[in-house]
């Protein structure tokens, strides 16, 4: 059986769960980070020296870095379906995971820490405007693209999806001003109908 490490309230860990459930393939998940701890452990740290969440353990194999579970997972236990058979199709898939990564996710970041994770009277409301505005410009790109089609890498669901629609959940789940992308919203109406998404995405956003 498989072991992922990591709290459900975790995007990264999130995404791992999310393609775990896809999959069906059995495995347990332990608490780990922030108030759960474990993390700076000298267990843990042996299987994960940034002492980071999620980290997935596949018998005598252990991984860590969200994407890269989504794709081992999807690889191993999802060929053909949560893992492309043809290339472009994958290749289209990599594509969103890594603009989530590097692009869409360091725009929402400040956003999110400051109306969540930080004390009301500490906010600073610039930082919250300029993240939300950044976010709202990449999430008209998104609704753009989802407008032709139903999923983020053509007309089946894929891996890239999952990170993909986990950083919407949390961007449509926040106390924060966006503008109204009906194409972007329907596709998240469409991934939450999936069990695997109301499986591992959390109301409240926390």
């Amino acid at each position: 059986m498989l072991t992922l490490w990591g709290r459900l309230n975790s995007l990264n860990v999130q995404k791992a769960a999310f393609a775990l459930e896809e999959t069906g393939v059995p495995y347990r998940r332990i608490d780990a980070g922030m108030a759960f701890g474990v993390v700076d452990t000298p267990d843990f740290r042996s299987k994960n020296p940034n002492g980071l969440i999620p980290l997935l353990e596949d018998g005598d194999f252990t991984l860590w870095e969200s994407n890269v579970i989504v794709r081992y997972v999807a690889a191993a236990y999802g060929a053909g379906t949560l893992y492309p058979a043809d290339l472009k199709q994958r290749a289209e898939a990599d594509r969103w995971m890594d603009w989530q990564q590097t692009t869409l996710n360091m725009a929402l970041g400040p956003a999110f820490l400051q109306l969540i994770r930080t004390p009301a009277d500490k906010r600073d409301a610039a930082v919250i405007a300029a993240s939300a505005a950044a976010t709202d410009t990449l999430m008209a790109l998104l609704d753009g693209v989802l407008a032709t089609r139903t999923h983020i890498a053509g007309d089946a669901f894929t891996m890239g999806d999952i990170p993909i629609a986990v950083i919407v959940h949390r961007w449509l789940n926040i106390p924060v001003t966006r503008s109204r992308y009906p194409a972007l919203e329907a596709y998240y109406q469409r991934i939450m109908t999936r069990p695997a998404a109301r499986a591992c995405l959390l109301l409240p956003v926390t």
